[in-house]
């Protein structure tokens, strides 16, 4: 292991809290319990920062896989520092089949991305093709995250999206999170996917509940959506 590994290894032990452990560990099934430490996110953010600031910080990045789960969060947090989006997406095509869990997918966030959609718009679509259930979680998170406001909007991602059939679970909570978020932000493009029952069965109810349960829709709105839950004879999940 380098210097730069060691010292991070040893800063998340100094920061490891048991009963935070005890309570994350349920949250996250698919992670063997003996790959977490329990550190709070208040000390990873504040050790991460401080981390950054060794020379050879970016050293890092070159050692995976990690062992313990804290370590990919702090590999999320030094890629994310990277402003060059060339090296972004190198970064990710190495870190991401290593990703194992909704919890570190779903923190990865390099503002790269966001300041060049058109290059990265391709390689989402490429992810998604993805056999890897996270490297697909990742590029459907990603595309919610950026492309469903007025200025970055196409119709299109709503297709890439409802087109994906897979079965693991954590893909297909982001594909409901997605029209879910859809709805409140592009609602009469979404509504209609959902109107020409476009998705799988799980995933189409699921999206329904999430916009049901969400603050961002006028009641109204939620009690037409009501109206297309679908039933098991219906479609297939």
């Amino acid at each position: 292991m380098s210097d730069i590994g060691e010292a991070v290894r040893s800063a998340l032990f100094a920061h490891r809290d048991e009963a935070y452990r005890a309570f994350f560990c349920p949250l996250v099934p698919t992670l063997n319990p003996e790959t977490v430490l329990g550190v709070r996110a208040p000390a990873l953010r504040q050790l991460s920062r401080a981390l950054l600031r060794r020379e050879d910080a970016l050293d890092y990045l070159q050692e995976l896989p990690h062992q313990f789960y804290e370590e990919n969060l702090v590999h999320c947090r030094f890629l994310e520092s990277i402003r060059d989006f060339d090296t972004v997406m190198a970064e990710l095509e190495r870190f991401l089949p290593c990703v194992n869990n909704w919890a570190v997918c779903d923190s990865l966030n390099p503002p790269a991305l966001r300041r060049h959609l058109p290059e990265l718009l391709p390689t989402l679509r490429r992810w998604m093709d993805s056999e890897a259930c996270y490297t697909v979680r990742f590029a459907v998170g990603t595309l919610m995250r950026h492309c469903l406001e007025p200025d970055t909007f196409r119709a299109e991602y709503l297709d890439w999206v409802a087109e994906l059939d897979r079965e693991e679970y954590y893909v297909r909570m982001m594909q409901a999170w997605f029209f879910a978020t859809a709805l409140a932000k592009q609602y009469q493009s979404g509504v209609k996917v959902l109107e020409d029952s476009r998705l799988p069965l799980w995933v189409h109810n699921k999206s329904i509940q999430k916009a049901v349960e969400s603050r961002r829709l006028l009641p109204e709105q939620k009690a037409y959506l009501k109206t297309l839950r679908r039933g098991a004879g219906r479609g297939s999940v």
